[in-house]
């Protein structure tokens, strides 16, 4: 088999190469034709529950809407291909055209993961990802996560306002360039990952209000409008199915869900992840991997795989940079504990109230969940780029530090995530950019200057925000992979390589079955965690990531590195350097 399809129960779907079937759910709508353009306008037949239903004959290529009143034309909910943006007429697809070159695939271990976060549209499209390939699997990456790519307005977006979930980007390339961008991965060992958004649409471009009104609550907001009702069956299909549609039809090898909290029908994630589990074959390797604010770690036993470790990335970038506006406040009391507890047990909050949320408890208890059930990261697209001024952390905090928190990235149990630039110690800010129309723009503008104002520490920046709308924001957001070359950033891609190299040959061969053995905190700033790993072998990691020197010494073992190499010596002599790293192996007997 080289060519894959995911028959959906909606939209269009070719029968033949001359004719075609076209589904859609109104509720709302009595009466529902099919446009088709340069062709005839196709009355659809009722089928009950809102359905209606028409087969034309067209084939791949053809381009139509669907007309539900005289002034009123939208296009397919579930567009496999948009032609002219948002509001132009969705594109009949054929979707087993695509001949797959590596068909044979079926994925890593999750074990094996190291991802890498991208933003297709810096990297020049679909087509520009594919030449970036190669450098990123010799580096010793196994998975990129594209950030979404469902339909949004314009050309330049993170992805978060897609509002045609099925149809993937076509600023960047069309379908089969995408399939192409999954197939060129697959053939250097790499999986991709792609961040779905579930929790709401973008705020222009979503027509389902206009025929289907039981699509979305009248009685719960979300920071993004009216939530989506996953109460209603049509809308939890709706969702599953384009989960399924990206795993089996573009062969993604997993879905990072974006911010599962603002879904109020938990049950939808736990049938949305065993519905993937008994649809895709079972010697596929899918991966599930959930944003989740609520911290709840039942979810992680219940068909996901890992959850994004915010608490671990807030802890350390309040380590590393000293800042405590936001919810940093909550990790700068006993960030030494926190942090222990972050590599020891999963996530920091666990039940504990928030400061930051008012005293709110959060979080589950998850010392239980092996250390493979969360991602951590010092850096992603959230946390650059919904700052003021969109700064990574090497214009915050100082080389040593960051070589530092490389180092316990890389070298953790945990699945580690870099942030494209990582890899070189990028300086290019990653601001938020759109390419809305004008009231939209300047609603977005307004927006950001009243949510920066409100920070102590971004007050005074206000006037240096860039306006997201402007080309330049977007194309200043653009990593120059030339930094790479020179020094500092050729230092800090032969760290990288070098610590992913032992991280493939040490610590991932070991990983399933590893279990926190001990932990302490050793001062201000400093910890060490061991763990039991599945080979029976102990590890562990010495952790200073403050100024001042810490007491501690090795409790046996051999020194596998050590970040700066001077720190294994003064450890060996009862002294924990500041900004140091010391990876310990206890070979089993």
């Amino acid at each position: 088999m080289t060519a894959f399809v995911h028959p959906l129960p909606f939209g269009a779907t070719l029968l033949a190469p001359d004719r075609t079937r076209f589904r859609l759910w109104a509720p709302d709508r009595g009466h529902v034709d099919v446009e088709i353009e340069g062709g005839p306008t196709v009355p659809m037949t009722a089928a009950g529950g809102g359905w209606f239903e028409a087969e034309a004959a067209c084939g791949a290529g053809t381009r139509y809407r669907y007309r539900l009143a005289p002034d009123l034309a939208v296009p397919d909910p579930a567009s496999r291909a948009q032609a002219d943006d948002i509001h132009g007429p969705s594109i009949v697809v054929d979707a087993g055209a695509y001949a797959w070159r590596h068909p044979e695939w079926r994925g890593r271990p999750w074990r094996n993961t190291i991802l890498y976060e991208l933003h297709v549209g810096t990297c020049g499209g679909y087509a520009g990802v594919v030449q970036r390939l190669p450098e990123i699997a010799a580096l010793g990456i196994t998975a990129i996560e594209l950030m979404p790519l469902a339909e949004f307005p314009g050309g330049r977006n993170w992805g978060y306002d897609g509002v045609l979930p099925f149809a993937p980007e076509s600023a960047y390339g069309p379908p089969e360039a995408l399939k192409a961008l999954i197939d060129a991965a697959h053939g250097l060992g790499l999986m991709v990952f792609l961040d779905v958004v579930y929790n709401h649409f973008g705020p222009d471009g979503n027509y389902l209000g206009a025929y289907a009104k039981p699509f979305f609550r009248t009685d719960l907001p979300t920071p993004w409008g009216a939530a989506i009702d996953f109460r209603v069956p049509e809308v939890r299909s709706y969702f599953i199915e384009n989960a399924l549609y990206w795993l089996q039809e573009y062969r993604f090898d997993g879905l990072r869900l974006d911010a599962v909290h603002a879904i109020a029908e938990r049950d939808w994630l736990e049938e949305l992840a065993a519905r993937v589990r008994s649809t895709v074959d079972p010697d596929r390797l899918v991966h599930l991997v959930l944003e989740n604010d609520h911290n709840d770690a039942d979810l992680l036993t219940a068909g996901f795989d890992a959850q994004w470790n915010d608490d671990g990335h807030h802890v350390l970038h309040h380590m590393l940079t000293g800042e405590a506006d936001g919810y940093y406040t909550d990790y700068a009391d006993r960030p030494a504990e926190r942090l222990r507890r972050c590599l020891a047990e999963g996530f920091v909050y666990q039940g504990e109230p928030s400061p930051h949320r008012g005293g709110t408890e959060r979080g589950l208890p998850s010392d239980h969940l092996p250390p493979t059930s969360f991602v951590l990261f010092l850096q992603n697209h959230d946390q650059i780029g919904n700052r003021a001024l969109g700064e990574r952390l090497t214009a915050l905090a100082p080389p040593q530090a960051m070589d530092a928190g490389m180092a316990l990235l890389l070298l953790a149990p945990q699945i580690p995530l870099l942030f494209m630039g990582d890899e070189w110690g990028s300086r290019t800010p990653f601001h938020f950019f759109t390419s809305h129309g004008p009231d939209l723009a300047q609603a977005v503008r307004d927006g950001r200057r009243r949510e920066f104002a409100a920070f102590a520490g971004f007050a005074d920046l206000v006037d240096q925000l860039r306006d997201p709308n402007d080309h330049a924001t977007f194309a200043d957001s653009i990593p120059d992979p030339g930094e790479a070359e020179l020094a500092p950033g050729s230092t800090r891609a032969d760290l990288v390589r070098r610590l992913l190299l032992l991280r493939h040959c040490e610590i991932i061969p070991r990983l399933d079955d590893t279990r926190t053995e001990a932990s302490e905190v050793l001062g201000a700033t400093a910890v060490v965690v061991h763990w039991r790993l599945g080979d029976g072998s102990v590890y562990a990691l010495y952790v200073n990531l403050g100024d001042q020197p810490a007491a501690a010494r090795r409790r046996g073992g051999e020194v596998m590195v050590a970040v700066p190499e001077t720190a294994a010596a003064e450890l060996d002599r009862g002294t924990l350097p500041p900004w140091s790293v010391v990876a310990v192996l206890g070979r089993v007997a």
